[in-house]
């Protein structure tokens, strides 16, 4: 298995039914297609969607995720505008919120929009998802292309939010972001403690009854 397909099956079981669901782009868009059998989400789109399901046949044309993938809506789906879709984000409606980073610190602060040397339009979204929505998880790979860890003390690149993740999911582990710092909750099949601590930068306690992913 992937780490990508790790990473989305875990997110996915942070998700209880009924829940109305924001998925940023790259490996958070994935967690649509591993549902837990049983739990109905409401997915809402940043680029004016709610009601969002993964796609089943053939794509309608112009119907995409925030990150240009096809998709489905379900009956009673709705579309709107930006205004509307911001609204919905700033007025408090979205359960959680799964998005990717650059960089996450044992305090729970996050820089996922800046990336060094490129020209980037703005952290779009991200900035009134993460103080709207009722949780944060940062789903991401553990490190970067380099090998350097993502996960720091703390975060050098400009913050998309302050103290604003509540839990951080990748393809080695899970941590739980507490006022105390990072708590290490799950290992990913095969992944030991000692591996955790080789790639992550950050300051971290280990759960008594740490335990395994669970990939269903």
């Amino acid at each position: 298995m992937d780490a990508k397909t790790v990473i989305a099956k875990r997110v996915a079981q942070e998700f209880q039914d009924g829940y109305v669901v924001n998925l940023g782009i790259g490996i958070p868009t994935l967690a649509a297609d591993f549902l837990p059998e049983g739990v109905n989400v409401i997915l809402q789109s940043e680029n004016g969607f709610i009601g969002l399901a993964p796609l089943e046949g053939q794509a309608i044309p112009d119907l995409v995720n925030a990150g240009g993938r096809p998709v489905s809506i379900i009956p009673g789906g709705a579309v709107f505008d930006s205004a509307m879709s911001f609204a919905i984000v700033r007025g408090g409606h979205v359960d959680v919120t799964v998005l990717g980073a650059l960089e996450v610190d044992q305090e729970g602060n996050l820089a996922n929009w800046m990336v060094p040397g490129k020209m980037v339009p703005g952290m779009g979204g991200a900035m009134d998802l993460v103080s709207g929505a009722r949780k944060v998880i940062v789903a991401m790979e553990h490190t970067g292309k380099d090998g350097a860890p993502k996960i720091l003390k703390r975060c050098a690149l400009p913050l998309t939010g302050q103290r604003v993740v509540n839990a951080i999911i990748t393809n080695l582990c899970v941590f739980e972001v507490t006022a105390k710092g990072l708590f290490l909750k799950e290992m990913a099949p095969g992944v030991t403690i000692e591996d955790v601590k080789a790639n992550t930068a950050a300051e971290f306690t280990v759960a008594a009854d740490l335990s395994t992913m669970k990939l269903m």
